[in-house]
């Protein structure tokens, strides 16, 4: 008799401490919905200018393209040198992808996914290549001009980057692709 009398305090005890501890919840929920909209008006409110968002679509349309293109590399290059180098640049320019994304995500840029038109074309014209013939062309567009472009434009963004968050990326993004830029043009030489 005494066991019921306990388990029955027990259950009681347990339900009424079950229903303030769904009731907090319940009355820190709407605290919680403001927060976010204060979150959500705070990142609205730091809207990019037009070329802090095209510096940052640049860039991970850059990343985009080379990475496509090495992806190529990878599977039809002759040359050991051409395959290191874009094992190279899917490792560099994945890593500068990853970094992009969030900050856009953050600032609320839509980023592109797939490779330009431009580089669609290229894709297609190294798929028709092989040997010798792929590796030269390969390291003369992706590897060179490429990378004289993508510098160009970093070089170009980054004078009208006023977005501290956009400017560190660019500032971080132009030695590597400095760096790219005259291993290929070795390789080519």
């Amino acid at each position: 008799m005494q066991k019921r009398k306990t388990l029955k305090g027990l259950l009681a005890v347990s339900a009424v401490a079950a229903m303030f501890s769904t009731a907090g919840v319940y009355a820190q929920s709407p605290a919680t919905a403001a927060q976010s909209g204060a979150a959500t008006q705070t990142e609205s409110s730091a809207k990019l200018s037009a070329g802090d968002e095209k510096a940052l679509v640049d860039m991970a349309q850059a990343n985009i393209n080379e990475i496509a293109a090495a992806k190529i590399a990878l599977n039809k290059a002759q040359s050991s040198d051409v395959k290191a180098f874009a094992q190279r640049m899917v490792d560099d320019h994945g890593a500068a992808l990853a970094k992009v994304q969030p900050v856009a995500q953050q600032k609320g840029v839509t980023l592109p996914t797939e490779p330009d038109a431009m580089h669609k074309t290229m894709a297609a014209e190294l798929e028709k290549q092989s040997g010798e013939a792929f590796d030269k062309m390969y390291m003369e567009n992706a590897g060179t001009k490429d990378h004289e472009m993508v510098l160009s434009k970093l070089q170009s963004d980054a004078k009208n980057i006023k977005d501290p968050d956009v400017k560190a990326l660019a500032d971080a993004h132009t030695p590597v692709v400095e760096q790219h830029l005259k291993s290929a043009q070795q390789m080519t030489k």
